[in-house]
């Protein structure tokens, strides 16, 4: 299957190599034209993982990945596009490659935080009428770490990634697609239902509001590690549930993938989205020893300012108190110095916040 991957971030790289490793034919694509170079230059992408080390050739031709620079030829290549980039890039690239979308691609978004629905408005805006579905996940299918220009470190791979599709009508086509690619995507509801998954608003906003003191003392600190420590853990299990409970509202089905089965170390509960011991395997590795900078890092702009406000936002539309989500974003708000949920993927800043249930299903179900 010829496979595009846009992005040159941790989980970018690793899909180009895992994709290029099942045989796909794969081109990658990333703006940083500097750094894609770089790794043309070095001809070859390093990988580590559990069954050990190996790489793949790269270059702008006649490679296992083949670079690109130019978006249009990228996507143009494609029936699936694989997008593991941070939700805080997707306004910008939806608006860059819109007009570029084509007839029956797949679109995937690992995770998306409603992503789906930007990229499917954007094509609306610059008249693309193009069939193509876009789907979302609850995590990035990799636990990985870049180590150099073109080595990656892979501490984990997502063994269930259940997964929406927006328009949910094309469901069908897209997961013949998707899982060509990736064998663990589990079929749900629709997009929103997808965006509801998302692991990292409930993983990452109480570690950093909570760990503030150590994060700002110390060069690095790891908040997988001795950073989760049980208060936090309640806390956390409090904002998932909040989660939960607005699917539920939606009417959405289990299984919810509680966040709890991601920590259990007795093998107790379902498998979570990594599989059994995954939270182990992750501070094992080390690799999440790091300098985060409260104001700019990720897991505030991403995940607390986008995804912390979608589920405040969608827990209002549909009658859901959120108290613990809206109390976390309140404080990082304070601590970040701006209002996140003004700034936030929020219902009302994607125009959706007046539609009833039965307009919202419809919307989810025929596209934009």
């Amino acid at each position: 299957m010829k496979i595009t991957v846009l992005g040159g971030g941790h989980g970018c790289y690793a899909a180009a190599l895992e994709m290029a490793e099942k045989g796909h034919d794969v081109v990658l694509w990333r703006r940083d034209a500097e750094a894609l170079h770089a790794l043309a230059v070095a001809e070859k992408l390093f990988v580590k993982d559990f069954q050990g080390e190996r790489s793949v050739t790269v270059g702008f031709e006649n490679s296992q990945i083949n670079l690109q620079d130019n978006l249009e030829k990228a996507i143009a290549h494609a029936e699936l596009v694989i997008i593991p980039l941070p939700a805080t890039t997707h306004v910008n690239l939806a608006e860059q490659a819109a007009a570029y979308f084509k007839e029956g691609q797949v679109v995937y978004l690992p995770p998306g935080t409603f992503g789906s629905f930007i990229f499917a408005k954007a094509m609306k805006d610059v008249g693309n009428k193009a069939k193509v579905a876009f789907a979302e996940t609850g995590t990035l299918p990799y636990l990985v770490r870049k180590h150099a220009v073109n080595n990656i470190v892979v501490s984990g791979y997502a063994t269930r990634l259940p997964t929406g599709v927006f328009p949910s009508n094309l469901s069908e086509h897209a997961f013949k697609v998707l899982k060509q690619a990736y064998p663990s995507v589990e079929p749900i509801e629709d997009a929103l239902s997808g965006a509801l998954m998302n692991a990292g608003p409930i993983i990452h906003p109480p570690l950093i509001i909570m760990n503030a003191g150590p994060l700002e003392h110390f060069e690095a600190w790891d908040i997988h590690n001795e950073g989760t420590q049980p208060s936090i853990r309640r806390v956390t299990n409090q904002l998932d549930s909040e989660r939960m409970r607005i699917r539920e509202a939606l009417g959405y089905t289990a299984p919810h993938f509680p966040l709890a089965d991601h920590y259990n170390m007795q093998g107790e509960g379902d498998e979570w989205m990594y599989g059994r011991g995954a939270h182990g395997k992750l501070t094992d590795s080390g690799d999440w020893r790091e300098d985060i900078n409260l104001k700019e890092h990720r897991y505030m702009l991403e995940d607390t300012r986008l995804g912390l406000s979608l589920i405040v936002s969608v827990g209002r539309w549909a009658g859901v108190p959120t108290p613990v989500a809206e109390g976390l974003l309140n404080i990082a708000s304070a601590v970040s110095a701006r209002d996140l949920y003004a700034e936030g993927r929020t219902l009302e800043n994607l125009g959706l916040s007046n539609l009833s249930k039965r307009e919202m299903q419809a919307l989810l179900q025929q596209g934009v």
